[in-house]
């Protein structure tokens, strides 16, 4: 990592990159009221023009901004506000635009033009007014709050809601509750992750985003918290179940579970493990119950204490595609003592699925040995 930040410095690329990653992360709630308020209303409404209402979002979010003036007495932006501390602000405020956006809409309150008029200008007019309401709003939201200690909504928001909730959902034992939960849900064959990750993803990010900063700012390491969206992907990584994939398909005595795990084990090495998931299967199978619900768990504890106790510097929090193979999520965290981490935490895992496995491999070969007697028999 001191490699890669030495380089970067010698080629006079800093300031460079510093300006992409403000432009982008650290302006991440800009991007989010924009394409939720879109969605959004074209959730409730597919025919409804979703852009224009996300310009309103995007103003709305400005409005309640408050400006600041340089020492050359420019009117500027502040970035405060832009990043990873008005997220769940964008997000309010998101909702409340598409609601209203639609509910306007849906009432009648437009201005009509002729059918000569050309369709681009004929949806600019009939989302003015639904513009004008929503922005009084804002401007009256942002005069409130001017005037309270808080001295704008953002505030307000990070104050009451935001901080509370990273602290409570960015805690070890909340990442270890949605776990299990999430585990609970496959063993009856749902998408657990895909279910409950609306509730733990904005909370998770917006401490991956923090530790973001801290790294931009103070180098590898200075990041301040061990949870994050990243640690989650990167030490529960393809569900922990390499190590009892491997064991299937190189130390199965079994047909069953022998097939099972050379079937998945390339997909596995990529962190795709529904194949072994609806194969063995784990779903529903009272014996995999423990390890497969609770092995997560471990993991995470296994990683927490070893980031906790300073053996391994805290991620970057850098988020990655899906489907990249064991040791690159860990990787690009900037550390090489992560990608140790992520591999030890696998064999811890897969030495925990052990013994259920032995069970498991042990009753499906007895089976097809009396199955095999039976058609001698038979015979």
């Amino acid at each position: 990592m001191d490699a890669v930040s030495n380089t970067v410095a010698a080629l006079g690329l800093s300031t460079i990159l510093y300006n992409v990653y403000y432009m982008t992360v650290g302006c991440l709630a800009l991007y989010m009221v924009v394409l939720l308020t879109n969605s959004l209303v074209k959730s409730y409404d597919p025919k409804e023009d979703g852009v224009s209402a996300a310009i309103i979002g995007l103003l709305s979010f400005l409005i309640v901004t408050p400006l600041s003036t340089t020492t050359d007495e420019v009117t500027c932006i502040p970035t405060t506000w832009l990043g990873t501390a008005g997220i769940f602000s964008a997000m309010i405020i998101a909702i409340v635009t598409a609601k209203l956006f639609v509910t306007i809409k849906h009432k009648g309150w437009t201005i009509k033009m002729p059918d000569s008029v050309p369709p681009m200008v004929s949806r600019t007019f009939e989302s003015l007014i639904a513009g004008c309401m929503i922005s009084v709003l804002f401007i009256i939201v942002n005069y409130i709050f001017s005037n309270t200690s808080f001295g704008c909504m953002h505030q307000c928001v990070y104050t009451v809601l935001q901080t509370p909730l990273q602290g409570l959902g960015g805690s070890l034992w909340a990442m270890c509750i949605f776990t299990i939960v999430a585990q609970l849900l496959w063993f009856f064959g749902i998408h657990g992750t895909n279910v409950i990750s609306p509730i733990y993803t904005p909370i998770w990010l917006a401490l991956d985003l923090e530790n973001q900063a801290a790294v931009a700012a103070g180098g590898m390491g200075a990041g301040t918290n061990v949870i994050g969206y990243a640690f989650f992907n990167t030490f529960t990584w393809g569900g922990c179940v390499l190590g009892v994939v491997l064991m299937m398909a190189f130390m199965s005595k079994s047909t069953q579970f022998k097939s099972v795990g050379r079937i998945s084990l390339v997909p596995a090495l990529f962190g795709i493990t529904e194949p072994v998931i609806f194969g063995a299967p784990f779903v529903l199978n009272f014996i995999f119950f423990i390890p497969f619900v609770f092995g997560n768990v471990i993991a995470i504890l296994v990683a927490y204490a070893a980031i906790a106790s300073g053996l391994v510097p805290t991620l970057m929090g850098a988020s990655t595609i899906f489907g990249l193979p064991i040791g690159f999520y860990a990787a690009i965290q900037g550390s090489w003592q992560v990608v140790v981490l992520q591999i030890v935490v696998m064999i811890i895992v897969g030495l925990f699925w052990y013994p259920f496995f032995k069970k498991a491999d042990n009753d499906a070969y007895k089976l097809e040995q009396e199955g095999q007697v039976k058609e001698v028999e038979e015979a």
